[in-house]
């Protein structure tokens, strides 16, 4: 009865396809971004594809920093699941309102939330970076639904 319980913060609370196409772009950039480099590579690429070269290095550049700064000056580390899993774990559930909230202009909101993930004096900083990066996810997510659909026959 030595064994240590698994982190809080990766206990399932849901799942991915319960959140909206913004915390669900959190979530699955997140957990890209945390797989190494050339998960990294497809986090550029989807970025550039989507919001073309130029605005793809803005949101990158926002994600990155958002990254380094929860990294850096985290509470603790932020638990996370397999970048294939359903599942939705606390922390990243947290992460994904976070970034919700910042993306709808939320600050006070997101902003609370942000003294959960980093120290105090940090957290405006890291609900900048949020709000960019959120917007961005908010681009991609409408480009993704105006995009012209295949045509079907019925008949």
């Amino acid at each position: 009865m030595n064994a240590m319980p698994p982190h809080r913060g990766s206990a399932p609370v849901g799942y991915i396809t319960e959140l909206g196409p913004v915390e669900a772009g959190a979530v699955l950039y997140l957990r890209l971004w945390c797989d190494g480099p050339d998960a990294q590579a497809q986090v550029w690429n989807d970025f550039a594809t989507a919001l073309g070269p130029e605005n793809g290095r803005k949101a990158l550049k926002s994600f990155e920093l958002l990254c380094d700064l929860c990294v850096r000056y985290g509470r603790r580390p932020l638990m996370r699941h397999h970048v294939t899993c359903k599942c939705l774990g606390s922390d990243e559930s947290c992460f994904a309102t976070f970034v919700g909230y910042a993306s709808e202009g939320e600050r006070e909101d997101a902003l609370l939330l942000a003294t959960t993930i980093v120290r105090p004096d940090v957290a405006p900083s890291l609900v900048g970076f949020a709000q960019e990066f959120g917007l961005a996810l908010r681009r991609m997510a409408i480009k993704a639904d105006h995009s012209p659909r295949k045509q079907t026959t019925l008949h």
